[in-house]
């Protein structure tokens, strides 16, 4: 495992579409470890590939129901509303306030290329939210409301 750089907003792979995984090896595995290791050290709710550079649809969520690998995820269903401040790995110094669904039912695969159906609440869903953004080349600060350094 090896902690990766993170990208930072103003570099345009943040602001591209990811491309689906179509194999699941080792080099995923690769991703999704150094992903995990660079989540825990820079202490952030979640990480998506495109902010280490790789524009595939891969996420990793660390949050209080636990840690997430997300591969080619969709949301599927999605309710109620809450709105609460964010920031981002990759948008260092900022905060804003984003408005997301109080609960998202989606669609990912595990890194054995296993369909799994992921349900989320809260923060959880404001996280996963975030970072499915990232796989669409949308950052936080496009939704915000309120922006602030902090």
């Amino acid at each position: 495992m090896a902690i990766r750089s993170v990208v930072q907003n103003g570099d345009e792979v943040l602001r591209k579409k990811c491309f689906p995984v179509e194999e699941f090896d080792e080099k995923l595995w690769q991703l999704l470890d150094d992903m995990k290791e660079t989540v825990i050290k820079e202490e952030g709710a979640g990480l998506a590939a495109p902010q280490v550079g790789v524009l595939r649809r891969v996420a990793v969520v660390n949050v209080d129901e636990g840690y997430f690998e997300l591969i080619n995820p969709v949301i599927i269903a999605q309710k109620g509303e809450q709105t609460g401040l964010e920031g981002c790995l990759s948008v260092r110094g900022m905060q804003g306030e984003v408005s997301r669904p109080q609960k998202v039912k989606f669609t990912y695969y595990d890194r054995n290329g296993n369909k799994c159906l992921g349900m989320a609440k809260g923060f959880f869903a404001r996280a996963v939210c975030h970072e499915l953004d990232h796989l669409d080349g949308v950052l936080y600060i496009d939704k915000a409301k309120n922006i602030e350094r902090v």
